[in-house]
Order: C-alpha cells, then structure tokens, then sequence
C-alpha cells in the first residue's frame, strides 16, 4: 500500500470543496493513462446513478450511488469526460465515467491530453 501524494489529495480537497468539474488532470495508475476532468464524488455519483437508472439492464444498481459522500480527506479522484489513452486513441472516444484511488497514483500532471489528426 502507497502513501498517496499530499499534492494530489489537496488538489482533489480543492475539487470537492469548489464543487468545480473544471479541472483537468492526467494520472498514470495501475499502468493506465487515464486523461480528463476532475468532479466533485457527489456529482459523479449522481451523474452515474442518472445513468445506471436510464438502463433496462442494470437499472437496479443505480441506489448504490446514491449513498451520501463521506467526509474527510479524498481517497479517490472522480473522472468524467475522461479518457484511458491507448496508442493514438481515447477509449472511449466520447469520454468516460471513472473512479480512481489516489495511492494507486504512481504519476500525475495537471490538463488532459487530446489527440488532432490535423
């Protein structure tokens, strides 16, 4: 187990705490690139229970987000807009939903990284 990285934890506090969806952030962890923009978890969660409601398959699932958010320091960075980079492309195209835990943050910087065939 990782001590995570002070520098992170307080820029996902900064998050959390501005209810901003505005940052952008480009982490490396568990060997995955993933790019994109950084939500407060209560927003995330919502967005996600929205989602999983609006599904015939998996409709059931969506109380599981609706939990209230625990207080204390972030333990996870929550993505939207997001993207796992593979070679030359974004998966997927259209960007993602994604939760990750901050000590699995082995690299990071700030903005999210496109591509252009241009």
């Amino acid at each position: 187990m990782s001590k995570p990285d002070k520098l992170l934890v307080d820029v996902a506090a900064l998050v959390e705490t501005g209810q901003s969806n505005q940052m952008s952030l480009t982490v490396v962890a568990g060997g995955a690139v993933i790019t994109g923009r950084l939500a407060p978890e209560a927003v995330w969660r919502q967005r996600v229970s929205e989602v999983l409601t609006d599904s015939d398959r998996v409709g059931e699932f969506s109380a599981v987000f609706d939990t209230p958010v625990t207080n204390g320091p972030p333990t996870h960075l929550h993505f939207h807009v997001a993207r796992i980079l593979q070679g030359t492309v974004g998966i997927p195209e259209t960007g993602g939903m994604y939760r990750v835990a901050i000590e699995d943050v082995s690299a990071w910087t700030v903005g999210d990284f496109s591509y252009s065939d241009h």
